[in-house]
């Protein structure tokens, strides 16, 4: 190990937080094992012992009319597109159902930003989901729950407070992408800026609830900017430890972006599987203030994910009994509850089910 990275290494073992400066060091200079050697003791420290969690959940995209055209969707469609579509109760009820017989425990609820959909919609799927089938509810991108304050002018906490109370139990971490103004105005201008996005989730611990963190990479940033978007994640994580009401942070999880059937095709460097377990790695030793860490098998594979486990991941992320917006760009990998369990197993691991907030199940 180069003397730099090994004092770096003495350096995080009694504590020492990560700068800026040392996570591009280590993206630019340190080789893979070393990043696997210090990922492994960050992961160590949050997670001891052999264990790496999955959940079983599906992925419900309620909807895939949207109006905020981001140019790397691949899944999307207009408003007015006679292709696109949404969900009606008793298809919602179905898919809740077959969830449920598969040993599903939740629903990963998202769509597009319909203008069509009024705001009783979102609260009566919220509500057939958690209270009429039992189903945990983590649900809604912060792009999502802006369009819903607008329409019913609650406000952000208003919003938050009523779909809480409708059943929402946590909010995923969709649409952060590259948490850089000017790398959003580039792929999605009309999602809202860095600052639009942290505010939902800033909100949402304000009351007590929990999100999941994440990172779209691959998409022309630097590394500079990938570094810039885990700082406003870390300090983000500080203030909601701070408070101390249970609201923050559960999770972070980052995959390349897959720049199959969009206009990004051929005009983007796609990130090798290498890319991946180094920036996972960096996430992990970084994100001090993070439990966990998902292996992102869907868009990488299962001897990626598995990869992973040893550069930082305590966590396999979903089952996925449904996905539908990676698939849309032409990546495509399924695995069933055994797969999965050898999967762990072969990584040298003991797999555990979880729920959508990382409580164990028997």
């Amino acid at each position: 190990m180069e003397p730099r990275i090994a004092e770096l290494k003495t350096a995080l073992e009694q504590g020492h937080r990560l700068s800026d400066q040392e996570a591009l060091f280590l993206c630019q200079k340190a080789e893979l094992p070393d990043l696997a050697i210090l990922a492994t003791a960050s992961r160590q420290r949050h997670n001891k012992g052999d264990e790496v969690t999955f959940v079983i959940d599906r992925n419900v995209n309620f909807t895939d009319i949207c109006n905020i055209h981001c140019t790397f969707c691949a899944f999307h469609r207009s408003p007015g597109d006679a292709s696109g579509f949404v969900l009606s109760m008793d298809e919602l009820r179905r898919k809740c159902e077959e969830a449920k017989r598969l040993g599903g425990t939740g629903i990963l609820l998202q769509g597009g930003v319909n203008p069509e959909l009024p705001w009783t919609y979102y609260l009566e799927i919220v509500s057939l989901i958690r209270h009429e089938q039992g189903l945990w509810v983590h649900g809604f991108s912060p792009v999502e729950i802006r369009a819903m304050a607008r329409l019913n002018g609650l406000g952000l906490q208003g919003t938050l407070e009523a779909l809480r109370e409708a059943g929402l139990g946590s909010l995923p971490g969709g649409g952060a992408e590259i948490l850089v103004d000017g790398i959003r105005r580039t792929i999605a201008p009309l999602k809202g800026d860095t600052k639009a996005w942290l505010e939902v989730m800033e909100e949402a611990h304000k009351i007590g609830m929990k999100t999941t963190g994440t990172m779209m990479f691959g998409i022309n940033e630097s590394l500079e900017d990938r570094i810039q978007h885990l700082q406003v994640l870390r300090e983000q994580q500080d203030r909601a430890q701070t408070r101390g009401n249970g609201g923050g942070y559960t999770a972070f999880a980052a995959w390349p972006f897959q720049p199959g059937n969009t206009v990004w095709k051929g005009r983007v460097h796609t990130a090798t599987h290498a890319d991946y377990l180094r920036t996972i790695a960096i996430a992990r030793i970084y994100l001090d203030n993070f439990k966990h860490m998902q292996s992102s098998w869907v868009t990488m594979g299962g001897r990626t994910g598995q990869l992973a486990l040893h550069y930082g991941c305590d966590d396999m992320g979903s089952l996925m009994l449904e996905e539908n917006v990676v698939n849309a760009a032409g990546t495509h990998f399924e695995f069933n509850i055994g797969e999965m369990d050898t999967l762990i197993r072969q990584a040298g691991f003991r797999p555990r089910q979880r729920d959508n907030v990382y409580s164990l199940l028997s």
